[in-house]
């Protein structure tokens, strides 16, 4: 099957906020960025999978599907007592300690890198068994991390140095077994 993922468009939260799984707005812009990725993407998608959030619900419904499915292994992840913080007011200790190890480490009463990319892990495994031409995932940039790596087998303490920016995404093929996937557009 191909699968195209995409992120949601720009947010309306000034830079330097922790925001992970909180329902922030999407910019003044989101209407018309919406219309132009729409535009880019293609028409016919069997299945559109979501993260429940707001700024991932507003971009799936205007994508051309037969079927919409909001998934909670889609959601960003959860930065616990962090989000909605700046970064820079933060406890500096706690967020050395978790830097140190972000892999493994959690935020206070969030979830580490490890537990979101077992959830999505887990929704690729699930997608994989499903009997679609095409469908398509709207999510977040840690989410889509986490499936380039479980495409490329690239391991999580990397996956901050692939760049993912508001409305990017990617294009691959899913197949039965893994050894056959492959990556077709790194950009949509």
């Amino acid at each position: 099957m191909e699968v195209y993922v995409i992120r949601h468009t720009a947010v309306a939260i000034p830079k330097g906020i922790c925001y992970g799984q909180s329902d922030v707005p999407l910019a003044a812009s989101a209407e018309q960025d919406i219309q132009i990725l729409s535009k880019k993407l293609p028409q016919d998608f069997d299945k559109i999978y979501s993260s429940p959030s707001s700024r991932c619900q507003r971009l799936a419904s205007q994508i051309k599907g037969l079927e919409l499915e909001y998934d909670q292994a889609l959601m960003e992840m959860n930065f616990g007592d962090w989000e909605q913080q700046p970064w820079n007011d933060m406890d500096q200790q706690a967020l050395g300690i978790w830097m140190a190890d972000f892999v493994d480490s959690k935020a206070p009463n969030g979830e580490s890198l490890a537990i979101l990319f077992k959830r999505v892990q887990e929704f690729m495994d699930l997608l994989r068994k499903q009997d679609f031409k095409k469908a398509a995932i709207v999510t977040h940039a840690g989410v889509i991390r986490c499936i380039w790596a479980y495409l490329l087998d690239i391991p999580l303490q990397n996956i901050f140095k692939i760049p993912v920016d508001y409305g990017d995404g990617l294009v691959f093929s899913l197949n039965a077994d893994k050894a056959f996937d492959q990556l077709k557009k790194t950009n949509i």
